[in-house]
């Protein structure tokens, strides 16, 4: 059974005790999201949109709230989560989304176009840190993002592609990439890690 978006970010784990849970972090996490869309871009600004919005989010949602929880409340309920798990429940909630937009009979398969991005504003020269490059994989049909995936800093998007698309685990797809990964060999090591390279 499918579960809705609310219902999938309620699945994320949270990291605080118990006795520090007043905001579940499924509803925060979804006012934050529907905040941010609507342009805000600090926690201060996300609280004021669920100050503002906050009759209208309990009512769609049934979030309950007599108040807006404080932007402190937010941004530390945000610094605790784990990247990837939050990057897993957006991959699910995409890939029903996809599968519930699917047609049974189609004239061709459908398309997902795999490209990798740079991250502006992402380097930071005090850390000796390089700007983020990030592989995203978007299925044309439906003009859907299903994933996402940070290239390593010591690796390249041959096999970060390769294991997106393992992640992703669609069937009846065709995949589009840049002609970087037009290679001969994409062969697995015998402990089934996938390769830093591959060469013609």
């Amino acid at each position: 059974m499918a579960l809705n978006f609310l219902e999938l970010l309620c699945e994320i784990p949270d990291s605080r005790r118990a006795q520090g849970k007043k905001w579940q972090l499924g509803p925060v996490m979804l006012a934050t999201i529907l905040a941010v869309l609507s342009g805000a871009t600090s926690y201060r600004k996300v609280h004021g949109f669920i100050a503002t919005h906050r009759k209208r989010l309990n009512k769609a949602f049934g979030f309950g709230w007599k108040a807006a929880p404080a932007y402190s409340a937010v941004r530390t309920i945000l610094h605790g989560l784990d990247g990837a798990e939050v990057e897993g429940i957006f991959r699910q909630h995409a890939a029903q989304l996809s599968k519930a937009g699917a047609q049974e009979e189609v004239d061709a398969l459908p398309v997902v176009a795999i490209d990798g991005k740079t991250l502006r504003h992402s380097f930071d020269a005090f850390h000796d840190r390089k700007a983020a490059h990030v592989l995203s994989a978007f299925a044309v049909d439906e003009a859907l993002i299903l994933g996402h995936l940070q290239v390593k800093e010591k690796s390249n998007e041959i096999p970060a592609a390769q294991a997106l698309i393992e992640a992703l685990n669609l069937e009846g797809r065709l995949y589009t990439l840049d002609a970087m990964h037009c290679q001969k060999n994409f062969q697995r090591s015998p402990q089934g890690e996938l390769p830093s390279s591959c060469s013609t």
